[in-house]
């Protein structure tokens, strides 16, 4: 993250001893990014961060993915999903069904309600979006409290778990590198500046430190493996809790950002989709289109031109109110449009006309822009509506 925060107890020098009341020697960890090079932040351990007392497989959901052949844009009905299931018995972490994905980025959705069990992903940084619902997520770094229309940030590494308070709906999005604010936001120093539609303000770092007693703790690790998604699962048994942080401090932390406090940009002509642009990370970008004013050109058009994908396949996540380019084409909240490079797309047919004169848009959607070609995970081969391809030429194929 781009700014320093100190939380709970941590010496006044860093490197130098730190003792409990009762003598014992805190450990400091140091977890930070690129090689000691990037955003760093120093915990204050109870216990050995390192200490392991088992270690055993874990079989992952399927990873899997195969590629969008013939090329098509396609409607995913994510909510599908999970008809019929007793959702309250699935959890954030193992319940996630795997949509897209590519080397740079895994885009998964859960519908969720039981607690999940401690989680480390030590490929990448996750950015959650939280469709609805609320849930707490208790982090080493402290806990935080989120709800519908948060974006949720971890850090590769944290470990972590997901309580909902009732059903919980989650799109994830998983790097395989680090997520962040664009870099054209910050100052060369991190500060965010002026024409940031957000700034630090509007960012929630965890609360107080957790520390929680435990013996022969189980947390799961999403790391690095040698099968064909490149991925593997392991069970790290603890011999005590990894809650046991007594303070940390520095610029990598677990963060939320409600999407409501994000400030659209907007102007006399259809802005393009980069002034909507939240995160950024190796290989893609995440926007959010936010209810806003539109265009004020007397002869303007509210809705996006036909536009071709050159470098990007891209993907929009409908989250909210009603979008007005996607009306007649069957996609609806909770639905995922994919529109792959090398495939012109644009408006649905009459949402053009429709559109003028148009002063504002109650929509919310979450965009995700890769520039490497995305395959279809499980999820999305089996939520796919099949027809999407053909709706701007009325419905007809062949």
């Amino acid at each position: 993250m781009a700014y320093y925060r100190r939380v709970g107890d941590v010496p006044h020098k860093r490197h130098t001893q730190h003792r409990a009341p009762s003598g014992a020697l805190y450990a400091e960890e140091l977890m930070g990014e690129e090689g000691f090079s990037s955003d760093s932040s120093l915990l204050y351990h109870a216990g050995l961060p390192s200490a392991l007392v088992d270690a055993r497989p874990w079989a992952l959901p399927d990873q899997a993915v195969v590629p969008n052949e013939p090329l098509l844009p396609r409607h995913l009905a994510l909510p599908r999903l999970f008809e019929g299931l007793d959702r309250g018995a699935v959890d954030a972490v193992t319940g996630r069904r795997l949509v897209l994905g590519n080397a740079d980025v895994r885009i998964s959705y859960v519908v969720c309600g039981a607690p999940s069990p401690l989680y480390r992903n030590a490929v990448g940084d996750e950015c959650v979006y939280v469709e609805s619902g609320r849930a707490r997520v208790e982090t080493v770094f402290g806990d935080l409290v989120v709800h519908g229309g948060d974006f949720v940030v971890l850090p590769r590494a944290t470990t972590h778990r997901w309580v909902p308070d009732g059903e919980l709906r989650l799109y994830c999005v998983e790097a395989a590198g680090h997520v962040a604010p664009p870099k054209r936001y910050l100052s060369r120093y991190g500060q965010f500046l002026e024409h940031a539609p957000y700034c630090e303000r509007d960012l929630r770092g965890p609360s107080g430190p957790r520390v929680v007693e435990g013996e022969d703790v189980e947390v799961l690790v999403k790391h690095r493996g040698s099968g064909p998604s490149g991925l593997a699962g392991t069970v790290h048994v603890l011999p005590t809790h990894p809650f046991d942080v007594v303070g940390w401090d520095g610029c990598l932390y677990p963060y939320a950002f409600d999407v409501a406090d994000f400030e659209p940009i907007t102007g006399r002509v259809h802005q393009p989709p980069p002034v909507h642009q939240v995160f950024e990370g190796s290989g893609f970008v995440v926007c959010a289109f936010v209810p806003r004013k539109v265009d004020y050109h007397p002869l303007a058009v509210p809705v996006p031109y036909y536009h071709s994908n050159v470098d990007s396949d891209e993907v929009m996540f409908y989250c909210g109110g009603d979008y007005e380019a996607r009306k007649g084409s069957g996609i609806a909240q909770g639905s995922v449009s994919l529109h792959p490079g090398g495939h012109s797309h644009g408006p649905q047919p009459g949402a053009v006309e429709r559109s003028l004169g148009k002063e504002a848009f109650d929509e919310l959607a979450v965009m995700v822009d890769t520039f490497r070609p995305l395959g279809l995970g499980e999820g999305g081969a089996a939520c796919d509506d099949g027809a999407y391809a053909w709706t701007w030429a009325g419905g007809r194929r062949g």
